[in-house]
């Protein structure tokens, strides 16, 4: 990544949080780090060193700024081939795959060699996978230390450190100063929940992604009220599921959201932020969406695509929409939740149960999922859907989208509609557009969908974004 430095320090002079989270600056008058929203006192030029991520920056000496806390920056949004494969990566390292894997098991996992991942990485980011994963856990356990009231044994744990000792090591040799400094007077114990901020660049519409969250909202699963949404969540790491519930909502006159986590899930914080992020599309660049997307998108500046907290949740959704409104299809995934899903306990009202995972619906006859009320065809489907995902189908945004889509394409019942709805909220690809939906055919007035993709060429490598757009405008003109 090719960084211009007359550009980024205009960025940095006027702190431009559409920058945010795209380059990081060291000052070499003080040896810190910061993000380019960074309110303190704007640096001589000639003292400036711009870096692609975090971890150049650290790699080249620097150390993180207490005050913008680049940990907190927005990530970026992959577009071409090399980028994908990067972010691939990322989410992979954030889940906590090189703890105990190494950087040819990582390769060898997203398909390509690890010398070729090593090249993209270093020309995207600046650093070797390697720098990159042992940055990322030093800033969690900073994020951690500084902003909730876990025991530092959690924190080493959580942040993915083999010892309490390490990471004690690791933070002063990098840092130049020890985890208990971000401590201050905070108690030992854990809280009832575990607080976060997640940075984004602005705007953001929210309204328009709250609605579409409500009407889709499962029943027990989420809820939306006060302007804030609610989920319950279950994550798997280490042979143990990790069950619990989140609250997010943007702060006002910020450029934040709140997280507000269950204590539940403290020991799963990389794996839950690595879902949070692009659940609610916060490293999208509204302003080279509306750059390609044009007077499509002058009505709603910033709206986002709703990502999945769970790819196979995500997929069922998408099969038992095939062909029935958003509120029949809503039901009868809260059916599939009260039946098959998980109770959990202490969690916020409207928030009684975790939706069931692939390895509950592989272990079933299609028969018991139609005595839920799914017709035979879609039950099979799902039950098929749930297999795959047991026998390794990845439905996050690190999965690899050309393998993924082929083997979701070759299950039964699953056609063009349905990949690419997929594609589009489970896997994070900008660029997946439904060109068969029956809404956006009709907020386009077209009546083929071979004439609907054509259109849309000019929207690349955003159509995803056009989908959103489309389907806010039918839902602006519908009585």
């Amino acid at each position: 990544m090719t960084l211009n430095h007359d550009a980024c320090y205009r960025a940095l002079a006027t702190h431009d949080a559409r920058f945010d989270g795209r380059f990081f600056v060291g000052v070499r008058s003080t040896g810190i780090y910061c993000r380019p929203v960074c309110t303190v006192r704007s640096p001589r030029k000639e003292n400036c060193r711009f870096y692609p991520s975090a971890a150049a920056a650290e790699a080249a000496g620097f150390r993180p700024c207490l005050r913008c806390r680049p940990e907190l920056a927005p990530g970026f949004a992959a577009v071409d081939a090399s980028a994908r494969i990067v972010q691939a990566a990322i989410g992979m390292i954030d889940d906590g795959f090189l703890e105990n894997r190494g950087i040819e098991d990582l390769a060898g996992r997203i398909g390509v060699t690890s010398r070729h991942l090593r090249r993209i990485f270093e020309a995207e980011l600046g650093v070797a996978p390697v720098e990159y994963a042992q940055t990322q856990r030093l800033l969690l356990a900073k994020r951690l230390l500084t902003d909730t009231m876990l025991p530092v044994t959690d924190v080493a744990f959580a942040s993915g450190f083999s010892s309490v000792r390490r990471l004690n090591a690791l933070f002063r040799a990098r840092y130049r100063m020890p985890p208990s400094r971000l401590r201050e007077r905070r108690a030992g114990s854990v809280p009832g929940t575990l607080s976060f901020a997640l940075a984004f660049r602005p705007p953001y519409a929210w309204e328009a992604m709250l609605q579409y969250l409500s009407a889709r909202a499962i029943g027990g699963v989420e809820t939306c009220n006060a302007r804030r949404f609610r989920r319950t969540l279950a994550i798997a790491h280490r042979g143990t599921t990790h069950a619990g519930w989140i609250e997010a909502w943007p702060v006002p006159r910020k450029t934040l959201f709140e997280l507000r986590v269950s204590a539940s899930l403290a020991r799963v914080v990389p794996q839950l932020l690595a879902r949070v992020r692009p659940a609610l599309d916060l490293s999208a660049d509204p302003a080279a969406i509306a750059g390609a997307l044009g007077p499509l998108a002058e009505a709603e500046p910033g709206l986002r695509i709703p990502g999945a907290f769970d790819g196979f949740e995500l997929a069922v959704r998408a099969v038992v929409g095939q062909q029935v409104s958003v509120a029949a299809a809503t039901t009868m995934l809260g059916r599939i939740a009260r039946h098959l899903g998980t109770p959990l306990a202490d969690a916020p009202a409207g928030l009684d149960r975790t939706f069931p995972g692939a390895g509950v619906i592989a272990a079933l006859a299609p028969a018991e999922l139609g005595a839920i009320g799914l017709t035979p065809a879609r039950a099979r489907t799902i039950v098929a859907l749930a297999t795959e995902v047991t026998h390794g189908l990845d439905l996050s945004p690190s999965a690899l989208p050309l393998v993924t889509l082929d083997r979701l394409a070759a299950l039964p019942g699953i056609g063009p509609w349905t990949v690419q709805y997929v594609a589009l909220r489970a896997l994070g690809l900008p660029d997946a557009f439904p060109h068969t939906d029956l809404g956006v055919m009709k907020a386009l007035s077209e009546t083929q969908p071979a004439r609907v993709l054509a259109r849309a060429e000019a929207w690349r490598p955003w159509r995803g974004y056009a989908a959103m757009h489309l389907w806010r405008r039918l839902a602006r003109t519908s009585p």
